[in-house]
């Protein structure tokens, strides 16, 4: 390299340090994600936000609800099936990654909620961008942790989609959320939680766990980091006892609404 002539020995040492010293740029940008609080008493808001009760330190809202001030906050996504107010912008914009087969969209009948389609490289990589942009939304908001939901749908695809497909787009939102600073969770499936804690989930978030006796899958991935939402009162008694001094459990209605409606149910262990 050549040096001008009126560039000091001094001057270059100094340049030198300098340039040793600095930190690689990728250091600069984000820090470690931090997990929300092992068998803290929490909330599960995904229906509407609504001030927590006295003594709540972790909440789980929709992506488009502003986070717990005074808490951490889990922030939902539901990125392998699509919202119900959002099929149309779907359908208009990328109809190619809504899953059909026959010519037919394949939609989850419980919910109404069509189907992402992570079949192909491409594919998950258009999707990988889209959900991407909401997980980095997440964390200009002030999440601290995403809760991807649907993991499972190769269960509802009726044969078009494999668990493979849906785990290598689960990296791809792993690498993402813990690009932005943020912790991820593993949303049900809890056959695979052991695949789920090594390619990089740092808890859980398990459906009916008690109800369906899979509690103890979850406890063997990710210790007392699963945060566990019961619907029926019979399960959550189950859960309480069984799991109530080491997990964060709660009871909540299936349309998971906000105090004042006559459907609501809020519990803790």
């Amino acid at each position: 390299m050549m040096v001008s002539r009126g560039l000091g020995v001094a001057t270059l040492t100094l340049c030198a340090l300098l340039t040793a010293a600095s930190p690689p740029a990728a250091s600069l940008v984000t820090a470690d994600p931090v997990l929300p609080t092992a068998n803290a008493k929490w909330d599960y808001q995904i229906g509407k936000a609504y001030k927590p009760r006295p003594g709540v330190a972790v909440v789980s809202r929709d992506r488009e609800a502003r986070p717990f001030a005074k808490g951490y906050t889990m922030c939902y996504v539901n990125a392998y099936q699509t919202q119900p107010g959002e099929v149309k912008w779907w359908k208009s914009h990328h109809p190619k990654l809504l899953l059909k087969k026959d010519g037919k969209y394949v939609v989850d009948g419980f919910w109404g909620e069509i189907l992402l389609d992570t079949s192909t490289s491409s594919k998950r990589a258009k999707l990988g961008r889209i959900v991407g942009r909401w997980i980095a939304g997440c964390g200009n908001d002030g999440f601290q942790a995403i809760e991807p939901d649907n993991l499972d749908s190769w269960t509802r695809s009726k044969g078009q989609l494999t668990r493979n497909q849906n785990f290598l787009f689960a990296k791809k939102l792993i690498t993402k959320a813990h690009n932005e600073g943020l912790a991820i969770g593993q949303k049900n499936a809890a056959g695979q939680t052991q695949r789920g804690a090594k390619i990089g989930f740092d808890f859980a978030v398990a459906e009916e766990c008690g109800r369906w006796r899979e509690c103890n899958a979850y406890t063997k991935a990710y210790g007392d980091q699963v945060y566990v939402i019961e619907y029926r009162s019979q399960d959550f008694k189950y859960s309480c006892n069984h799991w109530g001094d080491q997990l964060s459990i709660i009871q909540r209605n299936l349309q998971v609404t906000a105090p004042g409606s006559k459907k609501y149910v809020y519990h803790s262990c």
